[in-house]
């Protein structure tokens, strides 16, 4: 694998902050409402975007 620059990984820190957040937001969102089926599109919603951060850490190994 070509090494990253500092420019990169400071670009992938933030992509994986950003991650963190939605996911953390999502997951309460779905704490949060009522309604069923809107909870479960939440949790889906937080699933996609823990792979996307699982896949970004991925990266770095």
């Amino acid at each position: 694998m070509a090494q990253i620059t500092s420019k990169e990984l400071g670009g992938i820190s933030d992509l994986l902050s950003m991650e963190q957040t939605i996911i953390a937001k999502y997951k309460q969102f779905a704490t949060d409402t009522q309604d069923s089926a809107i909870s479960a599109k939440y949790e889906q919603l937080a699933c996609r975007h823990q792979r996307h951060y699982d896949e970004l850490l991925s990266n770095l190994k």
